[in-house]
């Protein structure tokens, strides 16, 4: 990530379900150095526009951009060295998520200080956006919101970076812009970790990717030999730890995405599958085997030392800590059939939470702490659906032949999951894969590009 500155039996289908052979790591040392930093410095306005209030009310909330995208227009935004098109980059973040309607604004740049809020008015723009590049390497970029209807200046920000980091900056802009008109955090610079899938479906190929949210960027990082599954990010750290075949012993392993150096996450006498991070990146919990069934445990990061938290003699997996840390959602059978369950996460004290039609798997906390989403899969299809951390309130977002695997964006607003497919695909052989994401309303949702076949995927907090 940039250094950036500014002011046995596993029911689990996309986690632990048991595979072929496959992917271990690639040499990746220096693959992903870190970008230059960038400096930030406010913008006041132009003399005799007036500013918004800070922290003002924003122009429109989710629900009422989800009926009408707010239209908006991005201008003076491209140029500078090489293919820069700092607008464009805006234009696809804002446009992807459903609650804006970027306007085609030509080829005009109009010139530098308030804008002619008639014109715009006049175009249907609710908000503009006005900007200029000067520089080679590093870049000066300035930007500047605006409420149209209100005459104001929302946001002015100038940015200095190397021009390597130019889409960074696109999408740090598109998160402010976000923010102030939708009045929640954006999730643009963010990136996504997955499991990149070639070959025939009886003999695939599965190697860790990672991408930015827009899908630009994408790296392979692991070498195919052995198969890898479940990728998580670790919050505070450039790092992922994720499940692999390595050698024939599954076992989850730690990937160091600065140096590229990978090693084995602890010593267990089973196989140690479904990781994922405590919520200050301190602690790693995941299952292991014991017997015929698997247990949670939870390892420090840093000593390694590991503590079991059940012991149910069922399968319990897929843990997965709520926001404050203070419970851990998980599947288990020890019901007699694959639910969710809640507990303290200390252990103990488990609580079952799902009693919809099916079985449960791959639980995940929204970062709000209102919602668990999962996976759910019955009756010849399956489901991704969220409810609340009582099991009040469920609904079933999307529903399809093989959905598996949700991950909440940084801001809890979208979710991105896999989506397999009988359908025929020139990369496959009767059968498909992608990302997808959608809203947690239900609303927007799209197919995530790869250039591989997609699963697993895991989105990262915002890049700090």
């Amino acid at each position: 990530m940039p250094d950036i500155k500014v002011k046995t039996r596993i029911w689990d289908p996309s986690a632990e379900r048991p595979l072929l052979r496959r992917g271990f790591l690639a040499g990746t040392a220096g693959l992903l150095a870190a970008a230059p930093a960038f400096a930030q410095s406010t913008l006041a306005p132009p003399a005799s526009a007036p500013a918004a209030p800070a922290g003002g009310e924003p122009i429109i909330d989710v629900q009422g951009a989800q009926r009408n995208p707010i239209p908006i227009a991005v201008t003076g935004l491209s140029g500078g060295p090489g293919a820069i098109d700092i607008g464009s980059v805006i234009n696809a973040d804002l446009g992807r998520c459903g609650l804006f309607r970027p306007l085609d604004t030509g080829a005009a740049t109009p010139p530098p200080g308030i804008p002619d809020f008639n014109m715009w008015k006049a175009s249907g723009a609710h908000a503009v956006v006005t900007g200029q590049i000067t520089g080679t390497d590093p870049l000066r970029v300035e930007f500047r919101l605006w409420d149209v209807l209100q005459g104001t200046q929302i946001q002015g920000t100038a940015y200095t970076t190397s021009a390597a980091n130019w889409r960074r900056i696109s999408h740090i802009i598109a998160d402010v812009i976000y923010e102030r008109l939708i009045g929640e955090k954006g999730y643009f610079d963010t990136r996504i970790v997955y499991v990149a899938t070639t070959g025939s479906r009886a003999n695939q190929t599965k190697r860790l990717a990672i991408m930015d949210q827009d899908s630009a960027n994408n790296r392979i990082l692991t070498n195919g030999e052995w198969m890898v599954l479940t990728p998580r990010f670790n919050p505070v750290r450039d790092q992922i730890a994720f499940m692999s075949y390595a050698n024939n012993r599954p076992r989850v392993y730690l990937f160091d995405l600065s140096s590229g150096r990978q090693s084995a996450f602890g010593e267990f006498e089973g196989m140690s599958f479904a990781p994922r991070f405590s919520p200050d990146g301190s602690a790693c919990i995941l299952s292991v085997t014991h017997g015929g069934g698997s247990d949670i445990v939870v390892v420090d990061t840093a000593s390694h030392a590991a503590h079991q938290l059940t012991s149910s003699g069922s399968i319990d997996t897929s843990p997965c800590y709520s926001p404050d840390a203070s419970q851990i959602v998980f599947n288990s059978d020890r019901g007699g059939d694959q639910q969710l369950y809640v507990m303290g996460a200390g252990g103990g004290g488990a609580k079952r939470i799902s009693y919809g039609k099916g079985q449960y798997a791959t639980p995940v906390w929204s970062p709000r702490g209102d919602l668990i989403a999962y996976t759910r899969f019955g009756g010849g299809s399956f489901a991704i659906g969220v409810m609340a951390p009582d099991g009040t309130g469920e609904r079933i977002l999307s529903e399809s032949f093989l959905v598996e695997g949700p991950t909440f964006a940084p801001n809890g607003r979208v979710l991105m999951f896999a989506r397999e497919t009988p359908a025929h695909d020139n990369r496959g052989d009767g059968w498909s894969q992608h990302l997808v994401s959608i809203d947690i309303t239900g609303f927007n949702e799209r197919q995530v590009p790869t250039p591989t076949f997609g699963s697993d995927p895991a989105w990262s907090p915002l890049n700090a």
